[in-house]
């Protein structure tokens, strides 16, 4: 499988790292091509992370007709563009989360792939890990009995990053850290949401800039979620039972599972498996999807690409925010 990367920054790094070391693991996966806005930076891209073309436009990249996936790595404002870019030219896509602005693009998106026939996922990596499973086999084995609660946070201090506070990028906590925290929820408990109450606290430039989401379902379950640009957290995730409760250490990327019993001792420590970066998983998933004539990854389907758009989108809303492109 031909793997382009568009866009040359942070995130499009970490993906090289991921299919350079599947390559070197023996798996059928090739750094083929990168795309940028300028040649020299797609050179220099593909020089260091060992990728063979450079291109100085993204729709050279998506033109070339031996790229069988392309991934982007543009800012969120971005993905619906590009991602209609390359699907367009006949590409499957793996886009990187938050998979677009709002709803209304990833509908959009998803009815231009079906009608061409090719692979569109969002790129939200703790769906696609091992860890996800293992913390659902453990929930349903009842090693923490009846499971009816959870928590979970997310938080870097990153409003030196000009994508993160400009509302032209779709910036915010929400879209680029948010999304995790809700994710984790929604994979441990899988039900409806009967109702969401929420509240933020915005930066200077009118986007959120730390939030606080409670989710209740229908089934009495409930998530209480925080995320914030602001200030480091611990990254946990807590899943609450009437027999104990369980850690997960980094929900954006599961290092541990810590199981505790009702005297709050833990009894049990479960170590994920060894990775190259996490974005292996994203990868391999596309590979098997293209190789069975999938048009959906069935860790991350179009329906659940779109409840979590759809949550966003009404969060933003109740929050009285929305970015220049939607007024």
């Amino acid at each position: 499988m031909k793997t382009a990367i568009l866009g040359a920054g942070n995130i499009a790094r970490a993906m090289a790292q991921a299919v350079r070391g599947l390559q070197k693991k023996g798996e059928a996966v090739e750094p083929y091509a990168v795309g940028a806005r300028e040649l020299s930076c797609a050179e220099e891209f593909a020089k260091r992370e060992g990728f063979q073309k450079a291109y100085g436009s993204y729709e050279e990249l998506v033109s070339d007709p031996l790229v069988d996936l392309v991934y982007i790595a543009t800012p969120h404002s971005h993905h619906y563009e590009h991602a209609k870019l390359a699907l367009e030219h006949g590409k499957n896509v793996l886009c990187e989360k938050a998979f677009t602005m709002n709803a209304k693009q990833a509908r959009e998106l998803m009815a231009l792939a079906k009608e061409k026939g090719l692979l569109l996922t969002e790129a939200i990596w703790p769906r696609y890990m091992p860890s996800r499973q293992m913390i659902l086999d453990l929930i349903d084995s009842g090693v923490i009995g009846t499971v009816t609660s959870l928590s979970a946070n997310l938080g870097y201090p990153l409003t030196h990053v000009e994508r993160m506070i400009r509302p032209e990028l779709c910036g915010g906590a929400l879209l680029d850290l948010g999304v995790y925290p809700i994710n984790f929820a929604c994979m441990a408990f899988p039900g409806k949401i009967r109702e969401v109450t929420s509240s933020c606290v915005k930066w200077e430039t009118g986007v959120d800039a730390q939030n606080s989401i409670t989710l209740t379902f229908e089934d009495g379950k409930m998530a209480v979620l925080y995320s914030s640009m602001l200030v480091q957290s611990d990254r946990l995730g807590v899943i609450n039972g009437d027999k104990g409760y369980m850690e997960v250490q980094n929900i954006n990327n599961p290092e541990e599972i810590r199981i505790f019993d009702l005297n709050r001792t833990c009894v049990r420590t479960i170590p994920v498996p060894e990775q190259i970066n996490g974005y292996e998983y994203e990868v391999m998933a596309c590979k098997e999807a293209l190789e069975q004539g999938w048009t959906e990854c069935p860790q991350m389907p179009h329906a659940e690409t779109l409840r979590m758009m759809e949550l966003m989108d009404s969060l933003r809303e109740s929050w009285g925010i929305q970015f220049p492109m939607e007024q």
